[in-house]
């Protein structure tokens, strides 16, 4: 630190108190990976232990017509 003056100089390194950490970064980072990978691993375990390999069509219901007026 140096005085000059009324005004005082400091280095980076006194202002930030000598650590300069970027964890929550990577943190968040891995963090999201971890969700993407479980969220995928759910799904495709879910698709492949479903059993059916047939697409099931909806079925649809004919009804009588309403009479109108």
């Amino acid at each position: 630190m140096q005085r000059i003056g009324d005004e005082t100089h400091i280095t980076s390194t006194e202002a930030s108190g000598g650590v300069k950490n970027h964890g929550v970064r990577y943190v968040l980072l891995f963090g999201l990976l971890i969700a993407i990978g479980l969220l995928s691993a759910t799904w495709i375990t879910g698709a492949l232990s479903s059993g059916s390999d047939e697409i099931e069509k909806p079925y649809r219901i004919q009804g009588v017509a309403a009479e109108t007026g």
